[in-house]
């Protein structure tokens, strides 16, 4: 039974968030835990598609059978996957007339890297990796199935950090050399709620034109100054000046402020604002810090080093 397999990285945007839609330059960087497309063929007078993802752990969390002509469910355990990977398959379909019409019984298997709930890309990584199979273009699979900035994307197909940015609404990135001397205290922290990226967007789309391009330039200058900052102070301050920023322009409390308080270190929203992962810093010991998440209820705890892809040794002695 012939056999291909397709992966792409997970995704926590640093710098940018909401802002990239609108031309903002971001900090984007691809994780270390991604998700993984497997693909069989086998020969079969009445070809279906056979779809089965398995979580981190291994096991199946969806299953579907689907026949090749709308990819329409013949079974399902969850018809609203089964809708959402629909639209996906058909918008493949029209990039791609040629998608799936041989006489081949087809059986996807996917496998995550991290826990569903952590809002690292299972969409994203899910969507490059059937682009790559498809031979059809990642960001316009994704921009017409359920939109974005593309900034997720990017990072599936990155080897380390990138910068990001829509440039008369196409994608544009390159590599850069963030690798922090002071990573060792940066962690990244799981608030226990996974935010409705697309929900997120709309909402901020629905804010005065006015208030969505104001601080782009700002936003994209503190995304340069955070990517060079040369110690903690420096790069802890830029993180102030952005969650003021965007809090303001969404009227809404940091994260900080918000729950916080009482923290020695900086915290800093990544995403879509509400929920998800925070990046925190700590001049304190480890042992401290995830002590301190942990008396708030919040015992996933990660070192950035562990879960952020660094740039390549050849990037840095370049730049």
């Amino acid at each position: 039974m012939q056999e291909v397999q397709f992966y792409g990285h997970g995704k926590i945007l640093l710098t940018g968030e909401y802002f990239v839609l609108e031309g903002a330059l971001a900090l984007a960087l691809p994780t270390t835990v991604g998700q993984s497309l497997k693909v069989r063929y086998r020969h079969s007078h009445q070809p279906k598609l056979t779809w089965t993802a398995l979580d981190h752990g291994g096991k199946p969390w969806f299953e579907s059978e689907m026949e090749f002509w709308h990819f329409e469910a013949m079974k399902s355990n969850n018809e609203e996957v089964a809708r959402d990977l629909q639209t996906i398959l058909q918008q493949v379909r029209r990039q791609n007339p040629h998608f799936l019409r041989d006489d081949m019984d087809v059986f996807v298997e996917t496998k995550l890297e991290f826990p569903r709930e952590w809002g690292l890309g299972s969409s994203s990584s899910l969507l490059y990796n059937i682009a790559q199979w498809a031979y059809v273009s990642p960001f316009e699979l994704a921009m017409k199935s359920f939109g974005g900035s593309g900034y997720d994307i990017a990072c599936a197909q990155s080897m380390g950090p990138i910068h990001y940015q829509l440039n008369d609404k196409l994608p544009k990135w390159q590599p850069v050399a963030f690798a922090p001397e002071f990573q060792d205290q940066l962690f990244l922290v799981y608030l226990g709620t996974k935010r409705d990226t697309r929900s997120a967007v709309e909402s901020f789309k629905a804010l005065p034109p006015e208030a969505r391009k104001a601080p782009v330039e700002l936003i994209s200058s503190l995304t340069r100054e955070i990517t060079v900052a040369a110690d903690l102070r420096h790069f802890e301050r830029v993180i102030r000046e952005h969650e003021a920023l965007v809090g303001s322009a969404l009227g809404v409390k940091p994260i900080k402020e918000e729950l916080f308080s009482d923290y020695w270190g900086e915290v800093k929203s990544l995403g879509a604002w509400g929920g998800d992962f925070a990046l925190v810093t700590s001049t304190r010991t480890t042992e401290e810090t995830r002590n301190y998440f942990a008396n708030k209820g919040l015992s996933t705890f990660i070192p950035f080093r562990e879960i952020i892809c660094g740039p390549s040794e050849d990037l840095l002695h370049v730049l």
